[in-house]
């Protein structure tokens, strides 16, 4: 006997789904668009990467920058800047502002200055900074192929065929040298002036406070000609970055001040960080509108704070490289022997042990010491410099977060499971 396939029509098939599977997952999603209900009118305005025409409270960084640059314009080389200071206290903003002002007084006056901005970070290597920099002064450089040493050699000729200056901003130098060393900042600042009639110019940001240590002396006394210190936004201030930015892209009426000072406190708790609040008040208001309400309220708030919170630390820790994962398991170790806050030198005695027991090959004290920067920056532990005088000085370290959470993303990870329990 034949077998008989019933065909369905699409309506049959379409209830046969939502029977199986539960309906669409989706239609409340895409009901809600038509709602009405509507907070975030423009949700770039709220992000970090943003660059306003007004930065407030920083009008005094960027008039010292605009001095130190200003020589560009009438063709002379400025100092090579060094701008340093915490995550959030809007190095980027200000660099990245001067610079726009400064290309178009530049092509004004028709000066012959050329200013690019690089992320070491997203750029990655020392080839592609190089390509970058020669792309900015037309010189096209194939992604891979060639060699650092030829790369640089196109871009002293090409700052020889441009015969003006070129102002590089270098955003979060600390990351190149971390991982290249400092040899590329040391051809750049010495080498290009001796042999072309091009000139370059160096703007390094760094979010470590400690990254200076890490230079070659001749680098640093090149590379630090001029410095700017970026200070921490206190509540006032992230107060009133967070009110200019909501009045355009909030809906009127949808905040409060309260809202806007509660957002502002919350982020000046933790280091005074700007983009901690924007992102505070943007996923506030996201929740808001995924809840059906036309306002933001505190509730909303300390919702929006604990999914940051948790997804932050989460993919922080997750993504952080194996010898800073022993770090914190070998703090985690010195908390359970009474000791939650340890020297750099004990902490490395119990990083270098645990190492030993779980069949991995030792980091340096230096190249750890590196790390635990690292580590602060993040806020995954804290950091006090501790002087004792004549006999040198040393870091006082502890955690900066929940153990149970570092334990908890951990523990998918049977070879990180394993050096816990040595630890323990």
């Amino acid at each position: 006997m034949r077998n008989r396939v019933k065909h369905l029509s699409s309506d049959e098939d379409s209830g046969l789904h939502k029977k199986i599977w539960g309906g669409d997952p989706l239609a409340d999603v895409l009901k809600r668009l038509d709602s009405g209900v509507r907070i975030i009118k423009n949700r770039d305005v709220l992000r970090a990467d943003y660059i306003p025409d007004s930065l407030p409270h920083r009008a005094e960084h960027i008039r010292r920058m605009g001095e130190i640059l200003a020589p560009c314009i009438i063709g002379g080389r400025p100092s090579n800047l060094f701008i340093y200071g915490k995550t959030g206290t809007g190095k980027t903003a200000v660099a990245k502002h001067v610079f726009r002002r400064f290309s178009e007084e530049a092509e004004r006056r028709n000066a012959r200055v050329k200013f690019i901005y690089i992320n070491c970070r997203i750029a990655g290597t020392e080839y592609r900074i190089l390509s970058e920099m020669c792309y900015s002064l037309g010189v096209k450089i194939p992604f891979t192929g060639l060699s650092k040493a030829e790369v640089f050699n196109r871009l002293k000729k090409a700052l020889s065929d441009f015969g003006g200056l070129l102002v590089v901003c270098l955003d979060e130098i600390d990351m190149l040298v971390k991982s290249f060393g400092d040899d590329l900042l040391y051809e750049l600042t010495r080498g290009p002036d001796q042999e072309t009639a091009g000139r370059l110019t160096i703007t390094g940001i760094s979010n470590d406070l400690m990254f200076k240590e890490q230079l070659d002396p001749r680098v640093l006394s090149s590379l630090s000609e001029e410095e700017i210190v970026f200070h921490p936004y206190t509540a006032g201030e992230l107060a009133d970055i967070l009110r200019e930015r909501a009045e355009k892209a909030l809906r009127e009426g949808s905040y409060t001040e309260a809202i806007i000072r509660l957002c502002a406190a919350k982020a000046a708790a933790e280091h005074g960080d700007a983009r901690r609040a924007l992102d505070l008040l943007r996923v506030a208001a996201e929740v808001a509108e995924r809840g059906g309400n036309s306002m933001i309220t505190e509730k909303h708030v300390i919702e929006a704070q604990g999914l940051i919170e948790r997804g932050r630390v989460h993919e922080a820790l997750r993504t952080l490289p194996l010898h800073s994962k022993i770090l914190l398991i070998s703090l985690l170790a010195a908390g359970n022997n009474g000791n939650e806050i340890i020297t750099s030198g004990s902490l490395y005695s119990i990083y270098k042990k645990l190492c030993t027991e779980a069949g991995v090959e030792p980091l340096t004290d230096r190249r750890v010491s590196t790390l635990v920067s690292e580590l602060d920056m993040l806020g995954i532990v804290s950091c006090d410099l501790v002087s004792y005088g004549r006999h040198g000085r040393t870091r006082r370290i502890k955690l900066a977060i929940n153990k149970d959470e570092l334990i908890n993303s951990f523990s998918d990870d049977d070879f990180l499971s394993s050096v816990i329990e040595l630890s323990l």
